[in-house]
């Protein structure tokens, strides 16, 4: 799968992207949250506060209980303003 980081997300990780082999027991953003964290410490400090992230698999905004199956990409953002 492909994650994509956006603004604070990308600065505490250090990456704006990456690929990786999810492992086939994660079925939710949220597990892949959790995977992460559990991989290094950078994920444990951008994913702190979970329910201020934002996520789209596939270009398409969910929240953090959607499903994965059947998509390749997910991005993981915190709240946007603009105007």
């Amino acid at each position: 799968m492909r994650f994509i980081y956006f603004a604070s997300v990308r600065e505490a990780i250090g990456l704006d992207g990456e690929e990786r082999d999810v492992p086939a027991s994660l079925h939710s953003v949220q597990d892949c949250l959790d995977w992460l964290q559990q991989c290094d410490s950078r994920y444990a400090t951008a994913f702190a506060n979970p329910a201020r992230l934002r996520f789209a698999l596939d270009q398409q905004m969910v929240n953090a209980d959607a499903q994965l199956a059947g998509h390749s990409e997910l991005a993981i953002f915190p709240p946007v303003t603009g105007g």
